[in-house]
């Protein structure tokens, strides 16, 4: 991880398709100028050319599981069953045998986000009754020897539910205790079968403690937007503003435009977001809908190379296109709105005010050879630098 002070020759986002060349320099871990670019025969020994190649601020994962993969092990062949809860029954049965969390495996995936241009991610992390903290320990340790140059925030996950199994819910407070800056939740109706119970013992969580809620929810249309209708409720009546994320909620793209509009605007006042993996056999969010209501959300790649599925390169950037593909979105303006929900428009759901390349943000940047941002979307290019904290994590080749 070798630190520069600036990244000299590259282009940036000016307005529409045009952009811009500038100088990016960097100190402290942080972007201390943007200046027109200057001639490169004045370069200093700790600054690197950037080629006239595009730079962007660094993709950002909102929803993976870094600790649930076998990647950097030799091919795993699924053998359990359909559905939530058979995958979790498969995995339960083999991740001890495959030393999963470790930090080993966590290292491999962290690895990949880095070559695809992720340098800041929120991770669901397992917490159960077999594994305990385990997870979080690995995560913690595998994101700590990035010395700071990649960041990570945890939700403390109940891949097994809440209430099915005594004992999770204290597990969950003790995570959140030991640093875990949000609680997870899993389908309080699908899995648990009590989504009162399930949401009133998280949201209480997240009241007495501080923390934020990150709760999967993949119940659908009607019985999905019953459980938004619940959080909805009992967030409003706790003060919870700002503090909830629903990851998946396909409900919300599966009811009628009045019922939908209903609930945006709910979560809107409530400061609610959401979470996509953009799932290619169901209806995506709403782009404009979200926009309207005011309600962010952010893209991420899920799990990769699991217990659950053989699928995932690590790429958030592929998801962000695969979101706008399936989205049939093909406007200038809206292609860049997606750019910006998988960059700037992210920071929030990793603890930071800004994400962005402009002075103060953090010297988080990855440069790709296209005309412009819209171009990167649609064209997946690959990343050829990737810097973080004004350190060079990737270099492509």
């Amino acid at each position: 991880m070798r630190p520069i002070t600036a990244l000299r020759n590259v282009r940036v986002r000016s307005d529409g398709i045009t952009t811009r060349a500038v100088d990016l320099v960097f100190d402290g871990g942080l972007i201390a100028a943007v200046e027109p670019a200057a001639d490169l025969d004045s370069a200093g020994p700790d600054e690197v050319d950037g080629r006239g190649l595009l730079a962007m601020p660094t993709v950002i994962n909102a929803h993976a599981h870094v600790d649930k993969s076998w990647l950097g092990l030799e091919w795993q062949s699924y053998g359990g069953e359909g559905g939530t809860d058979g995958r979790i029954r498969h995995e339960r049965a083999r991740r001890d045998e495959l030393g999963i969390p470790s930090v080993e495996r966590t290292r491999e995936v962290l690895q990949a986000f880095v070559e695809h241009g992720t340098t800041a991610i929120r991770t669901h992390v397992d917490v159960d009754l077999g594994v305990g903290l385990r997870g979080i320990e690995a995560v913690r340790e595998a994101v700590a020897e990035w010395d700071g140059a990649l960041q990570a925030e945890i939700v403390a996950f109940p891949q097994d539910g809440v209430l099915r199994r005594d004992g999770v819910a204290d597990l969950l407070r003790r995570a959140v205790r030991a640093g875990a800056e949000h609680v997870g939740g899993l389908d309080p109706a699908g899995i648990d079968r009590d989504p009162v119970g399930q949401i009133d013992v998280l949201l209480g969580i997240a009241a007495d403690e501080g923390c934020g809620i990150d709760m999967h929810l993949h119940d659908s249309a009607d019985l999905g937007a019953f459980q938004m209708d619940l959080v909805i409720e009992r967030a409003a009546r706790l003060g919870l503003h700002g503090r909830m994320n629903f990851a998946h909620g396909f409900a919300i793209a599966q009811v009628g435009p009045a019922r939908r509009r209903d609930l945006l605007q709910a979560m809107g006042e409530l400061g609610m977001t959401f979470t996509t993996v953009a799932p290619l056999r169901l209806p995506q969010l709403p782009l404009h809908e979200f926009a309207e209501a005011g309600v962010p959300f952010a893209f991420g790649t899920d799990g990769i190379r699991d217990l659950w599925s053989p699928y995932g390169t690590g790429d958030t950037l592929g998801i962000a296109w695969q979101y706008a593909r399936s989205s049939s979105i093909v406007r200038d303006e809206d292609l860049q709105r997606v750019m910006d929900l998988a960059t700037r428009g992210a920071a929030s759901f990793v603890g930071r005010a800004t994400h962005d390349l402009v002075p103060d943000a953090p010297a988080d940047v990855v440069l790709v050879e296209a005309e412009h941002e819209m171009d990167a979307l649609v064209r997946v290019p690959r990343r050829e630098l990737v810097i973080g904290g004004g350190r060079i994590l990737h270099t492509a080749g």
